[in-house]
């Protein structure tokens, strides 16, 4: 078992002010891989410190300096990709050629995405009528908090634009996935990345992160979590008045007209919520079907779930694992069967663990119909491999139907209509909009309307969340 207690801070690894072990859990095996300590108040007081002295002379930096950091960084994060792999693997549960695939890629794309936001951004500008100056400025010392279902992903959005910002940092990673963002510390001091500029405490929300958003020396909380913890932010950042950025969750629609080509959508609506483990906040967890084709689009459901596997993160393959915890697991199992008492149809998967896997954190994937838009399983966010299908009648009732939910981070529309696919999207109120299965890149703004948070994350948006702008006049 890896020990993994000490924590980043002022370019060295030091103990924790007390010693608070946690064990760090494979949810494939159930066993402890590591562990590590969870910080306090005194750790992160001790962080911060350090944050507030770098961010004299970080903040000074020229552009041509830090962005020659994040090219270092960038070169010893892929010549580590195997090690992060693994990490995320072990910490998580992903499968090995989904983390080689998906998840480490994450952390090179934003990184690459924010080197170029970098070197196009202009720090300093005329005012449109001339006669000021108006300049973009690093925050100051900021505080990350990120998950544990994109771990990497998530740190290097947040961590990458801080840096190129000129901000100075205090991260803490999900305390039951770290195992990843130890590394990238690793990678960053490796990379010469100054003492003091970026500084980890591992920790709970209790115990460092409501002492992170409190902190009057932290100058902005960015957040990734869920909804109600995003709530707990603002409020303890509130008597500072912090800058906080937020993404939260989902419960992201996805509307199959009859006009699209229905087995290609459907196979894009499965394989897109049942990834990861159906563990994304933007996955599309709410499937509303125009009725003339509801029936034949929960057949080809029926068919095509099956073909999601369940199977062990360390063998090779397309299947999904498991779910992070064991707590995580339970709340699934229930969010299932409060589906099958509300009476909605279970159409694949169910209650239980797939059969030959009674060790370990696995989730049938599952798919219900017969749902309406107001049963607990269409309003809460599952976290899980979980679908509901939802039957419309007009385009008018989709759109209303789609947007009938306390959140708004993305949104799918399945159409063969062009014209339909643009009048949709632009009335969906969702910060991303995805037609027939597009993907974008890492230079796409990605947040959320309503209570799916607010600001916006990856390349240039990214890099503006941690800039202040300065009128100078005269």
């Amino acid at each position: 078992m890896m020990e993994k207690r000490q924590f980043f801070i002022d370019g060295a690894w030091v103990d924790p002010a007390e010693a608070r072990d946690l064990e760090v859990i494979n949810p494939a095996t159930e066993k402890a891989v590591a562990v590590i300590s969870l910080g306090t108040a005194a750790d992160v007081d001790r962080a911060v410190a350090a944050a507030k002295r770098a961010f004299l002379s970080w903040s000074e930096t020229s552009v041509q300096e830090r962005a020659a950091l994040l090219e270092r960084i960038i070169e010893i994060y892929e010549r580590r990709s195997a090690e992060m792999d693994e990490a995320i693997r072990l910490e998580m549960g992903a499968p090995a050629d989904f983390t080689r695939e998906q998840q480490t890629p994450a952390g090179t794309g934003h990184l690459q995405a924010t080197l170029e936001a970098l070197k196009s951004h202009q720090f300093e500008r005329p005012s449109p009528r001339g006669g000021s100056v108006l300049r973009h400025e690093p925050i100051g010392v900021c505080g990350l908090i990120t998950p544990w279902n994109w771990p990497i992903n998530q740190i290097a959005a947040k961590v990458a634009p801080a840096l190129a910002a000129g901000c100075t940092m205090v991260l803490k990673p999900s305390e039951i996935a770290p195992l990843s963002g130890l590394l990238f510390a690793e990678i960053l001091d490796e990379a010469g990345c100054p003492s003091g500029v970026f500084n980890l405490v591992n920790g709970d929300g209790p115990g460092v992160g409501a002492a992170m958003s409190a902190h009057p020396d932290i100058d902005m909380m960015s957040f990734t979590g869920s909804t109600r913890a995003g709530v707990a932010v603002t409020q303890n950042a509130a008597p500072t008045v912090k800058r906080v950025a937020l993404e939260l969750g989902g419960k992201s629609p996805n509307l199959i007209f009859a006009d699209a080509d229905l087995e290609t959508a459907v196979r894009f609506s499965l394989e897109s919520c049942f990834s990861n483990t159906g563990q994304s906040c933007d996955a599309p967890t709410r499937l509303l079907v125009e009725n003339g084709v509801y029936e034949q689009v929960v057949a080809l459901a029926g068919n095509i779930a099956p073909e999601t596997t369940v199977g062990d993160p360390a063998e090779p393959g397309g299947h999904i694992g498991p779910v992070i915890s064991e707590l995580q697991y339970e709340r699934i199992q229930g969010h299932i069967e409060r589906g099958i008492a509300d009476g909605a149809r279970l159409v694949a998967g169910g209650p239980g663990k797939p059969e030959g896997y009674e060790t370990g954190y696995y989730v049938k994937p599952t798919v219900f119909a017969g749902v309406t838009n107001q049963m607990s399983i269409a309003r809460n966010e599952i976290f899980g491999p979980v679908l509901v299908m939802i039957p419309f009648e007009t385009e008018d009732e989709a759109i209303r139907m789609a947007n009938d939910t306390p959140y708004g981070l993305a949104a799918y529309v399945q159409t063969g209509d062009p014209e339909r696919a643009k009048r949709v999207s632009r009335k969906l109120r969702a910060g991303s909009v995805y037609i027939n299965g597009a993907s974008p890149d890492w230079d796409v703004p990605f947040g959320g309307y309503k209570q799916s948070g607010n600001g916006r994350e990856y390349g240039e948006f990214g890099l503006e969340d941690f800039l202040e702008l300065k009128a100078i006049t005269g």
